[in-house]
């Protein structure tokens, strides 16, 4: 089993925990990763940008001159798109960029993401997140720590883990249900407590 050290929010050392391989060293998938962020991306995609074809500019309806004998190109609408003004080639309309991926797929990702940590020696596990709502607190934790630009993951009922973090540009927290593979990938570290680290192992074994 991946063993992986403990340490307190002083940066201490207080133990390790043995992780289940099944979830925290699995072959890693770097095309399911890849397809489960461009499918975190794709979905966070407002889909509303609209532009105006030639079709639906106002005006334009007259000929702006003859055919012929002007010695100028021909032109029949001052709304064609090569016109200041007219209207857009292949206009963008609102669309949905969502797509789905399987459960199964959806789940290797995740573990790959997992294992990438553990193997980059990425993943830090704390005894517990014992913070009061203070960012100064969680600074001070995660300088202890020597981590810069983590995603913390922590129990559904640690508030005061939550407000502490939420100040900090570099630091995202999470929970065992919330967390993705982009957001894994996208922070240096990834932080679990003891208890999450557990949740984890019983949500996706």
């Amino acid at each position: 089993m991946a063993n992986v050290k403990v340490f307190n929010l002083s940066g201490s050392e207080v133990g390790t925990i043995d992780l289940n391989d099944n979830i925290f060293a699995i072959e890693v998938n770097t095309h399911v990763m890849h397809q489960a962020v461009v499918q975190y991306l794709a979905n966070q995609r407002q889909g509303t940008q609209s532009a105006l074809t030639r079709a639906e500019v106002r005006g334009g309806g007259k000929k702006p001159w003859r055919q012929k004998d002007t010695g100028r190109a021909r032109q029949g609408s001052i709304r064609s798109p090569q016109w200041t003004g007219g209207g857009v080639v292949f206009a963008p309309k609102p669309r949905d960029y969502s797509f789905k991926l399987n459960k199964k797929v959806k789940r290797l990702a995740l573990k790959s993401a997992l294992t990438t940590k553990v193997n980059d020696g990425k993943l830090v596990v704390v005894d517990e997140m014992n913070v009061n709502a203070k960012t100064k607190e969680m600074a001070s934790a995660l300088k202890n720590l020597k981590i810069e630009k983590a995603l913390i993951v922590v129990e559904d009922d640690n508030k005061n883990a939550v407000v502490a973090a939420r100040n900090i540009p570099a630091v995202k927290t999470a929970s065992v249900n919330t967390i993705n593979v982009y957001d894994i990938l996208k922070y240096d570290s990834l932080v679990l407590t003891k208890s999450t680290a557990a949740k984890i192992e019983e949500v996706y074994a």
